[in-house]
């Protein structure tokens, strides 16, 4: 299926693993070109041709625009892909979960996507076209005491999402969010990771904690980076082109509400 994504400049952020590098794999395969925004890089990014990696701190007030205007040196900004993001799970009950928790919760996932769209946007309004994917969670809506921070960080930023779509809807951008369920990354699956940590809480194993969670989605199986980065990139082309405003599940049935 044609995208329409061929020569056009992406910027995806917390590209180095996980959704990110599987985001930038999948657009460098349509042939756009990316700009890829990271902590760090990873062999795996560094090995992609067409990707322009650049190593930034996006939960900084000046990140996000740093990194745009790293991307500007490579062309104008036709898509954005929010995805940076970060979550601990607190065992100790929300008493636990300090100012700095949340702050920091709260500026990498979720004032991150807004600092780099605002850093974006003119590019976009220029042009009078663009699209923008924010990677949300179900933990926007199904809210979890375990992840207190993580689940109001996502819920802002899928707030964010609607509310923005219905400002640059009529002159020209896309703003959508896709939501993810447990995916097959680090985040989960890692050492530190959640599965891990719980484990580690709970005194089982991480691949039990793995399994129980699985067991929860229809599938019976965690949706794998490349599944949510195929969902990215068709809302990011030109084959989604009267979709805006939009949230989509890709979370293997696990949530059973209408």
């Amino acid at each position: 299926m044609y995208m329409g994504l061929t020569d056009k400049l992406a910027v995806v952020t917390g590209a180095s693993k996980g959704i990110g590098l599987a985001t930038v794999r999948a657009l460098v395969g349509e042939g756009a070109t990316v700009v890829a925004g990271s902590r760090s890089s990873s062999p795996e990014l560094e090995e992609l041709a067409g990707v322009h990696s650049v190593k930034v701190d996006l939960s900084t007030p000046d990140g996000p625009q740093r990194l745009v205007d790293a991307a500007r040196e490579v062309g104008a900004v036709e898509v954005l892909v929010n995805n940076v993001g970060a979550v601990t799970p607190r065992l100790e009950g929300f008493l636990a979960v300090t100012e700095d928790d949340w702050l920091a919760s709260l500026n990498l996932t979720f004032l991150a996507a807004v600092r780099t769209t605002r850093a974006a946007l003119p590019n976009m309004l220029a042009a009078g076209r663009g699209s923008i994917v924010n990677v949300s969670s179900v933990n926007a809506f199904l809210a979890d005491p375990v992840v207190i921070d993580y689940s109001a960080a996502k819920a802002a930023l899928s707030n964010f999402t609607k509310a923005l779509s219905q400002e640059l809807g009529p002159r020209g951008i896309r703003v959508n969010s896709v939501s993810p369920g447990p995916v097959s990354t680090a985040l989960w699956l890692g050492d530190g990771g959640v599965a891990a940590t719980v484990a580690q809480a709970q005194g089982g194993s991480p691949d039990a904690v793995a399994e129980a969670a699985a067991g929860q989605m229809a599938t019976g199986r965690f949706t794998t980076p490349a599944e949510v980065a195929d969902l990215v990139v068709l809302l990011a082309s030109e084959r989604a082109g009267n979709v805006t405003g939009s949230d989509f599940l890709i979370d293997g049935g696990l949530v059973k509400t209408l």
